[in-house]
């Protein structure tokens, strides 16, 4: 049996305004557009989470609102560890999730495409990107510890 892990890159932010910090920017109305689109995906693929962690950073909160509005309430928590994650935080916060058969992390770049690359080509930078508001899908062991060749990427999506 498999688990699986869902990586969502925040859709499309607005830029720093003067005065604002990264971590206050807002979608912009295309992020809200790519957004509603990931929500939509999801729901006609039968992704529908069992948990979600999200990033604290306002463009990730908006985003997990427009994919809640579109799948319906599920579990939710905010991570701070998913702001400026690694690679290795992403891998960490799935191993200690293996009670939960569907997780979904809704983050940042560079550490989701970071991760989708190393399980894609063994490498850091490929081909594979995850642009705003794209999904990853991850298949994992089910309950043992994660390392990078157990990890399986079987689908993406990008708006």
């Amino acid at each position: 049996m498999m688990r699986e892990l869902i990586l969502l890159r925040h859709a499309h932010a607005e830029p720093t305004g003067i005065g604002q910090t990264d971590f206050d920017r807002s979608l912009s109305q295309q992020g809200m557009i790519e957004a509603e689109a990931a929500g939509h995906w999801l729901c006609k693929q039968h992704l529908i989470p069992d948990r979600v962690l999200c990033s604290p950073a306002r463009r990730t909160r908006e985003t997990l609102e427009a994919i809640v509005a579109v799948l319906g309430d599920v579990e939710q928590r905010l991570e701070e560890r998913l702001y400026e994650a690694t690679v290795g935080t992403l891998m960490a916060l799935a191993d200690e999730c293996r009670d939960v058969d569907r997780l979904l992390l809704v983050g940042h770049n560079p550490s989701m495409e970071r991760l989708v690359s190393l399980i894609h080509s063994n490498k850091t930078s490929d081909d594979v990107g995850m642009s705003t508001g794209s999904i990853a899908l991850l298949t994992l062991p089910l309950k043992t510890g994660i390392e990078l060749d157990t990890i399986c990427l079987t689908a993406l999506w990008w708006p």
